[in-house]
């Protein structure tokens, strides 16, 4: 090879090279050596010279990079110069590929793109999407350079969660994907976003909604059980206060008294517990705030309005409410927590005739003014407050027509 001189070591004179106070070399040919340093430490050099300038290209460290493999890299640095290419700057070029490749990774850009949106998201959908990323993405497209990636390689991954019967699970994995492509794009880093081309590619979920109970009668008949329940003094508590206060199951086991404001009559939520990272605010009926009354002397000492039974300071259980009503005899199929939701949407609005931005600002949903901006937490709160109460009114009348009174509750358009 081209400037190839004698080779002058062996495995042996390399492996018995022995430190001294000074670094030393131990030249082979060719421009090849080996470096011994004072600590111990071999390092493989080589020396050549490119427009009349000296200079170093390094090898790696022996025995790592054994005296064979020193040697082949040297003849193909040689055989580069021989075509008038400097290898010093080739390698740099490769390691300046790979630090891009790397910081323009999938897993690169999905993190940044993760912890931008992350302070606008609930704790619940962080763990959702931390699940995603590091069960069914990350494993296979995370060393990836994101503009590379194509629909076919996407779909395959996609596959994998499929195939399992995940199939909520690759929807949702498709389009957490596509939010990070399209990130990608607005940043430089990516041509397109692949995952449009793999619409019908997977298998369509069954959309199941959250069972809810919507006849105002059958409510009647829920309430008046609900009534019976025999529980623990906070479960049954939260049972009653679902249907009044119709908010989001995680938010109401994790309800704490300091943000019970009895002054003004309200629950007051703090962004990070809500969905949308807004604060919101629920106004309480009588009924309500006599269920917390009732409540307090058990458990105002602690954090949460709801302990666990483990220990207070945990909240209840998420399966809390649930058990109770299937304790109550309603299967998953006839009423879930969530389902009080639903409830309180359909009845409000097409039976009370409510107005729809009330109740879908109570529902603490992301509703927007005719200008296009969003309502803050204290949007139509005197409105919200009557209609509150009304609702908790409404309610007491079929309970009490289910328990076979004549009291007729009331209805109105607003």
């Amino acid at each position: 090879m081209a400037g190839k001189g004698i080779e002058k070591l062996s495995d042996i004179s390399v492996k018995n090279a022995a430190p001294k106070d000074k670094p030393y070399r131990l030249a082979d040919g060719g421009g090849l050596y080996l470096e011994v340093m004072p600590n111990g430490s071999k390092y493989w050099r080589l020396k050549y010279r490119f427009d009349n300038k000296e200079k170093r290209l390094a090898f790696g460290v022996y025995p790592t990079v054994t005296l064979k493999t020193a040697r082949k890299h040297a003849r193909d640095a040689w055989d580069k110069l021989s075509e008038g290419i400097d290898p010093g700057e080739v390698k740099r070029q490769k390691k300046l590929t790979r630090s891009i490749d790397v910081a323009n990774s999938f897993q690169a850009v999905a993190l940044e793109w993760y912890e931008k949106q992350k302070p606008r998201w609930s704790e619940s959908n962080i763990i959702r999407v931390n699940g995603i990323f590091t069960n069914n993405l990350f494993p296979w497209l995370g060393h990836r350079p994101i503009s590379e990636v194509t629909p076919p390689e996407l779909l395959a991954v996609l596959r994998r969660t499929e195939s399992k019967g995940l199939l909520e699970t690759a929807k949702r994995s498709r389009q957490i994907a596509g939010q990070v492509f399209r990130y990608a794009v607005a940043t430089g880093r990516a041509e397109r976003d692949p995952t449009p081309d793999l619409k019908g590619a997977l298998a369509t979920p069954i959309v199941t909604h959250h069972a809810a109970i919507v006849d105002p009668k059958m409510v009647g008949s829920l309430l008046a059980a609900i009534d019976e329940f025999r529980g623990t003094p906070a479960v049954a508590a939260a049972l009653k206060l679902s249907p009044l206060l119709f908010c989001r199951p995680g938010e109401l086991r994790q309800m704490e008294w300091a943000e019970i404001n009895w002054d003004e009559e309200r629950w007051e939520i703090p962004a990070e517990k809500m969905k949308m990272r807004l604060p919101h605010i629920v106004p309480l009926s009588k009924q309500a705030l006599a269920i917390l009354t009732d409540l307090h002397p058990i458990t105002g000492r602690g954090k949460y309005v709801f302990p666990s039974a483990r220990g207070a300071s945990r909240p209840l259980s998420e399966n809390g409410v649930r058990v109770a009503l299937r304790t109550l005899g309603y299967t998953n199929e006839e009423m879930t927590p969530h389902g009080f939701r639903a409830m309180a949407r359909t009845i409000l609005d097409e039976v009370l005739g409510y107005r729809v931005e009330w109740i879908e600002h109570q529902l603490a949903h992301a509703v927007k003014d005719a200008n296009g901006r969003a309502y803050n937490r204290t949007s139509h709160l005197p409105q919200r407050k009557l209609m509150m109460q009304g609702w908790a009114d409404y309610l007491d009348g079929l309970r009490a027509q289910a328990n076979g009174s004549n009291v007729v509750p009331f209805t109105t358009t607003r």
